[in-house]
């Protein structure tokens, strides 16, 4: 069994960031077991936290910014490429600004720090993001696919109309010794006419020739590569730092063609409907659908909802006390849209709320037969928090909630729900649920 990984100790970097030129310091701790990666800004009260997800991503512009509620970490790639490549699944990582440090422009420093805190097994098995069919993304000339394989290979091309460039070309199995020797060393790039605009933009304000590698009209200014392809490499690095926003490391052939953080974004929220979905969407052999984690009849022996208050259709994966996902399909028939503006249907926010906490009590009380199962209790609201509406609800909508478990303990716990319609979110809102025996419920 390949068992998840952490660092032995506590070891911290300091630089400026690359786009605001902040100075920051970047702090690793170790985090259990699957607890995953998770950003803590150390310098803000109570210090906010942003998982490493997909969904969490809020910008792209030259890079890729994760944040939740107006809490921001910019530039994330680099270290998460560093994390990725050395195959580490939990780590607690503390920033005491709002951008990671850029180091020399590459995973390079990111990598060195955390092997010098040493790199150590933890007891729960490594999973992995396991695909039965290609997946495939198309935006103009970019093109990303993700065929099943055995282990990670990443493979891209680049092509630009400049001498110093031109076409690029590179492919790696990825193992942390191949990453250490073949792609963490590779520097970020950008060219000397997009310099001026950029920072008119606001960014590259902590950009210099020593942490990254510029491109003038007639050449490179810095005094040298490290590789030929240098720029192929970097691309790859991004790649391979943004894919680990999916939240574990994937399995596959990853091919890329001219693509960007925006296009590596859009894509891995691609991978992770498909699999949300139970397929991998291939149009010629399209595979079966995976069975729902709980159907319906499963749910009914886990809830006590029944119409027209049972607002959820299935379960599609849980793990008791971490997350669920849950799908509730919206349709005209449903009981409310009879009284709540009948000539333009719109799903009351209380009801996705109601959604969202019927998906939270899976955490909870699980699929009713295992041993995570606590029969004999139910949950009952105490409280909710920064709840935001996004977006309107109406009949033909498919309602996805995603929910995690913030804190458990015996008699109440909190959890953080997004409810989502075509990748867009809906709702948001951090709960608190009070955990009673139901022999001692009035009445």
């Amino acid at each position: 069994m390949e068992r998840q990984k952490t660092i032995a100790k506590e070891a911290s970097f300091s630089g400026v960031g690359l786009h605001t030129g902040n100075l920051t310091t970047i702090t690793f701790k170790p985090a259990p077991d699957n607890s995953g990666i998770t950003f803590y800004r150390s310098d803000l009260p109570e210090k906010p936290a942003i998982k490493a997800d997909i969904d969490h991503v809020v910008d792209v512009s030259r890079g890729t910014t994760i944040g939740i509620n107006g809490v921001k970490v910019h530039t994330v790639e680099h270290v998460l490429a560093a994390v990725a490549g050395l195959a580490i699944d939990n780590l607690n990582i503390e920033v005491d600004a709002n951008e990671i440090p850029v180091g020399d422009g590459s995973a390079l420093p990111f990598m060195n720090t955390l092997k010098d805190a040493g790199i150590v097994e933890q007891e729960a098995e490594r999973k992995y993001i396991e695909l039965d069919a290609p997946v495939f993304y198309k935006h103009d000339d970019v093109t990303l696919s993700v065929l099943p394989a055995d282990d990670l290979r990443l493979t891209m091309t680049i092509s630009y109309d400049h001498p110093a460039v031109g076409t690029q070309y590179a492919s790696y199995s990825l193992t942390p010794e191949v990453f250490g020797r073949d792609i963490a060393p590779a520097r970020t790039f950008c060219f000397l006419r997009e310099v001026r605009m950029l920072q008119e933009q606001g960014l590259i304000q902590g950009g210099s020739l020593e942490n990254a590698v510029v491109i003038g009209d007639d050449g490179i200014l810095n005094d040298d590569l490290r590789y030929p392809d240098e720029f192929v490499r970097h691309k790859i690095l991004d790649l391979l730092g943004d894919i680990y926003l999916l939240g574990r490391p994937v399995r596959g052939h990853i091919i890329g063609m001219k693509s960007g953080h925006a296009m590596h974004v859009e894509f891995s929220q691609q991978i992770k409907k498909q699999l949300l979905n139970g397929s991998s969407q291939n149009e010629d052999t399209p595979p079966a659908p995976k069975a729902p984690a709980l159907n319906v009849n499963a749910i009914m022996k886990v809830l006590p909802h029944r119409y027209p208050f049972l607002l959820v259709d299935r379960i599609i994966e849980f793990e008791p006390f971490e997350y669920a996902t849950g799908i509730k399909n919206v349709t005209v028939n449903e009981p409310f849209f009879q009284g709540h503006w009948p000539e333009m249907p719109v799903m009351p926010g209380v009801l996705i709320i109601e959604v969202m906490a019927q998906v939270s009590s899976v955490l909870v009380f699980g699929d009713g037969e295992s041993e995570s199962a606590q029969p004999g209790k139910v949950a009952y609201f105490m409280g909710i928090e920064k709840a935001r509406f996004r977006r309107t609800v109406v009949p033909g909508d498919q309602i996805v909630v995603n929910v995690e478990m913030l804190r458990h303990r015996r008699n109440a716990c909190k959890v953080r729900a997004v409810a989502k319609v075509d990748e867009s979110v809906a709702a948001e809102a951090e709960m608190f649920f009070s955990l009673v025996d139901a022999d001692k419920v009035p009445g």
